[in-house]
């Protein structure tokens, strides 16, 4: 692993990967947090429950900031201060929140040193009970410099991840879906619905894609659940936990680098019957899905945006491929089917990639 240099800086000591300069002038509040955010590609959403009093609609950074604190990101307070500068001690929470290391709660300005025992990407002053992090404030350039060793931290850090299936198949998840132990999804305590996860067995090499759809593990140690299909992708099934992965985010599902990440793919109909290389969670508008198996199936019918439903009936064997290419934006239902009558929904959300 690449070991980081180490810059004293004005009394604070950050770990980083390129150079940053003393006399830079501190980043402000409001550019400081949007770089944060903007680094983990997750949109924003409902504002509703911001308290911020100096932050107006179609302010510059208004959704993005009245987002986060809505959700706790950002601590409540009368105000946000957005062209005040930032101080170091503000940033790493933000910063520990929005990559979720630990729940939002467990993420605090006195609980820091803590943090940084576990993740050293600046100092902390004393120790035990007295240990404390520097107020001094961040330059753009020395925020970019934590942000990206922490991330070179996450992709390095080991974690242990199991699988589930059966017991829970066709039941709710924690954001209100049904389970799908063959989709590639996944379970995780604190990261956010629909953040798309490359998780890696290091002991092979293998990689796969999954969507958060679910929390848990809840047994100590685990770090991740993940759904049968997913962690076929990675060793067989007997094997049962893996002791030896890293985890990679990619981003959300529906964020603005959706067009950019790997694509997650819907493989089985059945057990028996699994699709190459599946029909894709995402798929860029124009672009073709192009779907074979090594077991006959049947495209019974294909819902369109608008709600109108074409009943297909298309059978593609051994050998065969069915090709579909979408012709505007919006979400496609296919239902696919098997010989035996089983039959499956799966949904593409078709977009607009822009260069």
């Amino acid at each position: 692993m690449r070991r980081p240099v180490i810059f004293a800086i004005t009394g604070l000591l950050l770990l980083a990967s390129f150079p940053v300069f003393a006399d830079a002038a501190p980043v402000t509040r409001r550019d400081g947090f949007l770089l944060i955010w903007e680094s983990i590609d997750r949109p924003a959403g409902d504002t509703h429950g911001h308290s911020f009093t100096d932050l107006a609609a179609g302010e510059r950074g208004f959704g993005e900031i009245a987002y986060a604190e809505a959700r706790g990101l950002i601590d409540e307070a009368p105000s946000f201060r957005p062209d005040e500068p930032l101080a170091l001690p503000d940033a790493l929470v933000w910063l520990f929140r929005t990559r979720s290391v630990a729940d939002v709660d467990e993420i605090a300005v006195d609980l820091l040193p803590g943090l940084l025992e576990r993740y050293p990407i600046a100092s902390v002053t004393g120790a035990g009970s007295g240990a404390t992090v520097s107020a001094e404030n961040i330059s753009e350039e020395q925020l970019l410099s934590v942000m990206r060793n922490l991330d070179e931290h996450l992709r390095d850090e080991i974690h242990e991840v199991s699988l589930y299936s059966e017991k829970f198949h066709g039941k709710g998840t924690a954001f209100g879906e049904t389970f799908d132990m063959y989709a590639l999804t996944a379970a995780h305590r604190t990261f956010p619905h629909n953040t798309l996860v490359r998780v890696t067995n290091r002991d092979n090499g293998k990689s796969v894609t999954v969507r958060i759809n679910d929390r848990g593990p809840f047994v100590q140690g685990r770090d991740m659940d993940l759904s049968l299909a997913a962690f076929l992708e990675l060793a067989p099934r007997s094997q049962g936990v893996l002791r030896n992965v890293t985890f990679q985010r990619l981003g959300d599902a529906n964020g603005a680098g959706q067009c950019a990440v790997d694509t997650v793919y819907q493989i089985r109909i059945t057990r028996d019957v699994r699709l190459q290389p599946g029909v894709p969670h995402i798929l860029s508008l124009g672009s073709p899905m192009t779907l074979h198996a090594d077991a006959s199936f049947v495209v019974r019918s294909v819902t369109y945006p608008d709600g109108n439903r074409s009943f297909l009936q298309d059978w593609v064997l051994p050998g065969e491929t069915f090709q579909f290419v979408p012709s505007v934006a919006g979400t496609y239902t296919f239902r696919m089917g098997t010989k035996e009558g089983r039959a499956r929904d799966m949904t593409v959300r078709v977009v607009e990639c822009k260069p």
